[in-house]
């Protein structure tokens, strides 16, 4: 077990508030960026089957782990916990650029492939 999984204790009715809300937003921008509970669970080296207990808010998340989480979604700390809106948008994160967030955690290789063909592409769109 890593430090992530190894907190497990009995929470009060106020912190399983804070958990479950904390959770829910972790499983929304996971969602808006495209990604399952593998992927992030990959990410953060975890069980999926953890992840899935911090999204619903069965277990607590240890504070020391929040800037890891927030860096594999691509987010600020603040927005992960709830005080700050992100990029000042309301509404789902466009498709395109959670392409490209997807892209950036793609081998370095396989970026260079996408990059070429969309460079391929560009070059004939523009003559």
């Amino acid at each position: 077990m890593n430090q992530i999984e190894t907190l497990v204790f009995a929470m009060r009715t106020s912190e399983q508030d804070f958990f479950g809300r904390l959770g829910a937003r972790m499983a929304q921008i996971r969602k808006e960026r495209g990604m399952t509970q593998v992927d992030l669970a990959s990410l953060l080296n975890i069980k999926q089957q953890a992840l899935a207990s911090y999204e619903v808010g069965r277990r607590r998340l240890p504070t020391s782990v929040l800037p890891q989480i927030a860096k594999a979604l691509g987010v600020e700390v603040e927005e992960l916990l709830g005080s700050k809106n992100g990029n000042g948008k309301r509404g789902p994160t466009p498709r395109l650029q959670q392409q490209v967030e997807q892209i950036t955690r793609l081998p370095r290789a396989k970026q260079r492939f996408v990059s070429e063909l969309l460079e391929t592409v560009l070059h004939k769109a523009a003559s």
